[in-house]
């Protein structure tokens, strides 16, 4: 592997580290212990449900598995969040309380695969 690929990585990683030192420390005020627990899982390059629901005004800690046979990257431009999931593993991002609306959620190496949060 070259210096420049290490170099890419490491540029990809950094952001996914200051949000899991922003959560630990409770930086964006969601804790795990106070966030509404939902579930999704990615098979065949498809969002099973491929639409998650949460009331407003509540933390959400959103459970991704995936069960696709290559690794996912659990995204969201509108909800401020990235997480890599291996195959065969569970990841969890944390939400802040939201307004109502509809949040868009993909997967950033198959942007086929696309879904949503729906705050009524």
């Amino acid at each position: 592997m070259t210096v420049g690929a290490f170099i890419q990585i490491g540029r990809q990683l950094l952001p996914l580290l200051l949000v899991a030192l922003m959560l630990q420390f409770g930086a964006d005020g969601v804790r795990a212990d106070d966030a509404v627990m939902l579930s999704i899982t990615i098979k065949n390059h498809r969002f099973e449900p491929a639409e998650l629901h949460a009331d407003p005004g509540k933390a959400i800690a959103i459970s991704v598995k995936n069960l696709n046979t290559i690794v996912s990257e659990f995204e969201s431009s509108d909800l401020h969040f990235e997480k890599i999931v291996p195959v065969g593993s569970e990841a969890t991002v944390y939400v802040r309380p939201l307004q109502p609306g509809r949040y868009n959620f993909f997967d950033d190496f198959h942007r086929d695969t696309q879904g949503f949060l729906v705050v009524p």
